[in-house]
């Protein structure tokens, strides 16, 4: 389908203000974000815990962490092209019902290899479920606030991994490793009743579906009466029909979107590569440097908080400046304040100032990132490239630990590992520079659509 043959759905949710469907609508997809960000941090803490049981070495976890990394690549990527056949919602149902019985099932493995099984299993469902929450949150709000929605959305994720760990430190001492699954499990499931009730599928998808019955109904929840829904309709009737066929991954790489798709490829290989590596290695690096070991981990999380705020303030100075400026800016600043948190020494307070300020440039930079996915793509191919994408950062988040590994074992001094990793940040920079230069300002689906009608306000959900 053509630029000019694409529904414009836009000034349906072009608001001044967010009302409360379109509230509920994000926060609900940002707690599918928050899980995901809980389970992958999940299992790193309960590591120790578990060879202890189990008599084996921690570092015997490696391939455990990979392979459920790897499940995430396979899961964003399959699920994305799948989500764009049969719809977003429903998707997203599956994928967190998948990691949610997957992480209520691992306390039960008795064995590295079932443990191993598990973990794909959880990843498979972990991955699958962020193409459909970012792009449902992305196509709800109005394509003003967009960007800002999609990097608040991400920041579920960030928010999670230190839900954990706070949860872990205090209840894995006394419940037992298994008892951070069982959470982790629980709350996905209770979660999916919410999803089914108050997450309507995407109306850009269902016009193109021609799903009249659903669209009508989604229309109702957002507010159009029933003259103002018969002109859509109408609308979208007049256009070519769009079948599931119409999405495949190689149409990534068509019509112009070629440079776009490489370059949002690479952008998100490397700044999960980064962000997967720091995450892994902050607590080792900073407790074999001689700092404390409860400074050592509160490192993370200060990586992580610094990361939500740095994503909310970096969201929003963006839209004053050419599209990913300031995004590239602050990956540039960021790489600076990685490499200073290899010069901590023995200092704790240097260690959680430093990785608060790196992460407030670099992983917020990271999770703004994720909004130009959002709104690169349009409606018929948002979640497969967003799915795409997030399976080639998934790639890099399997490397980062693996490199980090590597430099450890050839006996790297902590400030040249950081300084790698701030290298590696830089190399975000001049991606998303690029992007920024050569593709954004022409991306291909800045063409109009159907124009709609004014809205009145949003009825309640």
């Amino acid at each position: 389908m053509s630029a000019e043959e694409r529904p414009d759905f836009d000034p349906i949710t072009d608001r001044d203000t967010l009302s409360r469907f379109q509230i509920v609508v994000i926060a609900l997809c940002t707690s599918v974000m928050l899980l995901d960000g809980f389970d992958t941090q999940a299992i790193a803490f309960a590591a120790p815990g578990i060879a202890a049981d189990w008599h084996i070495s921690p570092t015997s976890f490696s391939f455990v962490f990979g392979i459920g990394l790897f499940g995430g690549l396979v899961g964003a990527i399959c699920t994305g092209v799948i989500a764009d056949r049969i719809g977003r919602k429903p998707t997203l149902v599956m994928a967190v019902i998948l990691f949610g019985l997957a992480s209520l099932a691992t306390p039960l493995v008795d064995s590295k290899t079932s443990l191993s099984v598990i973990r794909f299993i959880t990843g498979l469902g972990v991955g699958g479920a962020l193409p459909g929450a970012i792009a449902i949150a992305a196509e709800y709000a109005s394509k003003r606030m967009r960007a800002t929605v999609a990097a608040v959305t991400f920041c579920g994720i960030p928010l999670g991994s230190v839900i954990a760990s706070v949860l872990a430190s205090r209840l894995i001492p006394s419940h037992g490793w298994g008892i951070i699954f069982v959470i982790g499990g629980l709350l996905p499931l209770l979660l999916v009743p919410f999803i089914v009730r108050y997450v309507p599928e995407s109306i850009r998808f269902l016009s193109l579906r021609r799903d009249d019955e659903a669209l009508t109904k989604t229309l109702a929840r957002i507010g159009l009466d029933g003259e103002e829904a018969a002109q859509v309709k109408a609308r979208v009737k007049a256009r070519p029909a769009s079948g599931p066929e119409r999405a495949p991954i190689w149409n990534l790489f068509t019509e112009g979107r070629a440079l776009g798709t490489t370059l949002l490829s690479l952008a998100l290989f490397l700044t999960l590569l980064m962000a997967f590596f720091l995450v892994n290695w902050i607590p080792t690096l900073a407790t074999e440097a001689g700092i404390g070991t409860s400074a050592a981990i509160l490192g993370v999380g200060s990586l992580n908080i610094g990361g939500i705020l740095g994503s909310l303030v970096i969201s929003k100075l963006s839209g004053r400046f050419r599209p990913g400026m300031m995004i590239s800016l602050s990956y540039t600043l960021g790489a600076v304040a990685i490499a200073v948190v290899g010069q901590a020494g023995t200092s704790g307070t240097w260690l959680l100032s430093s990785t608060f300020v790196a992460g407030f440039l670099a992983i917020g930079a990271q999770m703004c990132t994720v909004s130009l996915l959002a709104t690169y793509y349009d409606t018929r191919l948002r979640a497969t490239g967003v799915g795409w994408a997030m399976g080639c950062g998934r790639v890099g988040g399997i490397i980062g630990p693996t490199v980090g590994g590597w430099l450890v074992a050839a006996s790297f001094t902590m400030g040249t590992i950081f300084v790698i990793a701030g290298l590696v940040c830089a190399a975000c920079a001049v991606t998303v520079f690029g992007l920024g230069r050569f593709v954004l300002t022409t991306r291909p689906d800045s063409a109009p659509g159907v124009d709609m009608p004014a809205t009145k306000t949003a009825r309640t959900v």
